[in-house]
């Protein structure tokens, strides 16, 4: 019942409001911004400001979530993957695509909160030195992380191990940390850089 009378309220509303554009229409009154019906630079200058300053907002309350990621693997790994390590401990609600990671990304060279290096192209990685550059970037973020959390962050990335199988056992992941290590892809390890390698790049 209260239901019912709820909704015909907003009915009459919504007609009530129908009523008066109408009737402010008649009257040669035209609502909106003026100075955007007009086009005017400044009011749309103005607006657009608005409209960056909502955004950087909106950026700042998730960069703990994928700016030290991007500042410690770019432009060393590629995109696709950057994402998916970003990605894998995120609730799926969360979660961010290529597209949007790349303007947020921007948004902050822009802004001088990220270096422009972050966007140069990334180095074409060996087949085989993928996973462990994977595996690396996981245990570089976070130092304590056990080998079986390692394990369960790869299966929700749906990585599959070097034998092609969705399961990670604590074993393979120790021996591709210890690869990681050896190529200097871990950060308490000698630093070399795909691109010290002398490796092609790609985007």
């Amino acid at each position: 019942m209260l239901g019912a009378a709820a909704e015909f309220e907003r009915a009459l509303i919504r007609e009530r409001t129908k009523a008066g554009l109408a009737s402010a229409r008649s009257k040669g009154r035209v609502g909106g911004n003026p100075g955007l019906r007009a086009k005017d630079p400044a009011a749309l200058r103005k607006v657009r400001l608005a409209r960056q300053d909502g955004y950087m907002e909106r950026l700042n309350e998730t960069a703990q979530d994928w700016v030290p990621h991007v500042r410690r693997l770019r432009p060393d790994m590629a995109w696709e993957d950057v994402l998916r390590i970003i990605n894998g401990p995120l609730p799926h609600y969360r979660h961010w695509t290529q597209s949007r990671l790349l303007r947020a990304v921007k948004a902050y060279v822009r802004d001088g909160f990220l270096p422009a290096e972050v966007l140069a192209r990334a180095g074409r990685r060996d087949t085989d030195d993928r996973l462990p550059a994977i595996v690396g970037a996981i245990k570089g973020a976070d130092p304590d992380i056990t080998l079986q959390a390692i394990c369960d962050r790869l299966e929700s990335m749906r990585e599959r191990t070097p034998r092609g199988r969705t399961s990670w056992q604590p074993s393979s992941v120790k021996m591709l940390l210890e690869r990681a290590e050896r190529l200097g892809l871990l950060e308490n390890s000698p630093a070399t850089t795909f691109q010290e390698k002398g490796l092609t790049t790609r985007n």
